[in-house]
């Protein structure tokens, strides 16, 4: 192969087309458990800010629930804080970051995750606006499933079964389809210069082709979030970071984002 060929080759492969979706790995069953425990592990290893964080998302969750409470009544308070299952995932931003400096050997810090941020924020802005009208629709469903709610009179016990029931099916289709959309986007945004469109696209071809696997991931967060909330918020403080550092490791196993540029805080 003369020069000019090598050039051209080499021109060429620089200006291909990157692929519409990244490509994925096939998951076995027994993953998410050992991303939990990869998430722990991170967790201990950089417990200052991951611990940060944590608390941050605590106080976020105070005020919400303050300010429902306040302005409304304990069902706003409740659509509020449900609310955090669609801002969860931007807000866990910071520990990816964490778990991909940890990978990479370097000791955390919070000014690297600034400048990741920085450098991902109008992605992330395309995302966060994403789920927030997937919020407001959430909200509006909520608002019209309460005509479900008995009346305060005689309590009815099937009308108030049917009331949850119904209640808990629409808020399923919601949080479903957050976490079929972000389950690997942000991660993949934190990671690599990917547009907003392309890793929702990864993100949602690699759950579909992994449906069982994902079905027990989900049920983790679901879990650990949940033990957040009996612990009146303040278990948030741990369980999220450890979800967010485990949403990172989940991504590495699933995700093969190499075609795309590092993004590489600077």
């Amino acid at each position: 192969m003369t020069e000019n060929q090598v050039q051209q080759h080499t021109q060429s492969t620089e200006t291909a087309p990157l692929p519409f979706a990244a490509p994925f790995h096939q998951l076995h069953m027994a993953m998410p458990l050992s991303w939990v425990r990869k998430g722990w592990e991170d967790f201990k290893r950089a417990p200052k800010q991951s611990l940060g964080y944590g608390i941050v998302v605590v106080i976020l969750s105070w005020i919400v629930t303050g300010i429902g409470l306040k302005v409304g009544s304990y069902w706003s308070a409740l659509i509020l804080l449900s609310g955090f299952v669609f801002v969860a995932p931007v807000l866990a931003m910071g520990f990816y970051s964490i778990s991909r400096q940890l990978e990479r050997g370097q000791q955390p810090s919070i000014g690297r995750c600034l400048v990741e941020k920085r450098k991902a924020l109008g992605n992330m802005m395309v995302f966060a606006l994403a789920l927030l009208v997937l919020f407001l629709v959430w909200a509006r469903a909520g608002s019209m499933v309460h005509v479900f709610f008995p009346d305060s009179g005689a309590m009815d016990p099937w009308k108030l079964v049917m009331f949850l029931a119904i209640g808990s099916a629409v808020g399923s289709i919601f949080a479903l389809l957050t976490f079929v959309f972000s389950a690997f986007s942000l991660p993949m945004i934190c990671d690599r210069e990917a547009d907003a469109v392309t890793a929702i696209v990864t993100s949602v071809n690699a759950v579909l082709r992994n449906k069982r696997v994902m079905a027990v991931w989900a049920l983790l967060i679901v879990g650990l979030t949940a033990i957040g909330f009996l612990t009146a918020l303040l278990g948030l403080a741990v369980t999220i970071p450890v979800l967010g550092h485990a949403t990172w490791h989940a991504y590495r196993d699933t995700i093969d984002a190499s075609a795309w540029p590092a993004n590489d805080a600077q």
